[in-house]
């Protein structure tokens, strides 16, 4: 590596790793970048490819990953929490909804942008009624049937390629 009037020597090395990096078998210097970007723009294309193959597989697996529920009993209602791995739209709305089947009032909700959702819900039933018709379970089944649901609507309208 040691010779001093290098300059030339490196460019010319240079390109021979060039050519030899992309299996070049040109001689001159023009052929042998030509090549190259050609052997640049087949790589681009193979990972463009596989940037392909990597979504197509995250959205089939994304399909089967349903939200995970966890319900939490409160002096007088529920905390519930939805920890879904992908992005839900419509989802919160569809759980509120049931929610309103159940009778159950919604205090607090947050969700957070990395879709994981907090809910805190009452049971406005307490009047007078007897709110052990509602417990952890109940709610968790009724979220979980929501989630159910909303999957399967989302999944129609994948369905059309």
């Amino acid at each position: 590596m040691g010779s001093k009037d290098g300059n030339k020597a490196t460019l010319y090395e240079k390109l021979e790793h060039l050519r030899s990096a992309t299996n070049s078998t040109a001689v001159n210097r023009a052929s042998i970048v030509v090549d190259a970007s050609g052997y640049i723009q087949d790589l681009k294309q193979r990972v463009e490819k596989l940037n392909q193959d990597i979504a197509t597989l995250q959205t089939s697996t994304q399909q089967n990953t349903l939200p995970t529920v966890k319900v939490e009993t409160l002096e007088k209602g529920f905390l519930i929490n939805v920890i879904s791995e992908r992005n839900c739209p419509g989802l919160l709305v569809s759980i509120l909804e049931a929610f309103e089947d159940l009778g159950l009032e919604v205090l607090d909700a947050r969700v957070s942008c990395s879709d994981t959702f907090r809910l805190e819900a009452v049971s406005d039933q307490n009047e007078g009624q007897t709110s052990d018709s509602i417990d952890d379970q109940v709610v968790k089944q009724a979220v979980l049937q929501a989630i159910r649901i909303w999957s399967d609507e989302q999944d129609d309208h994948h369905h059309h390629h």
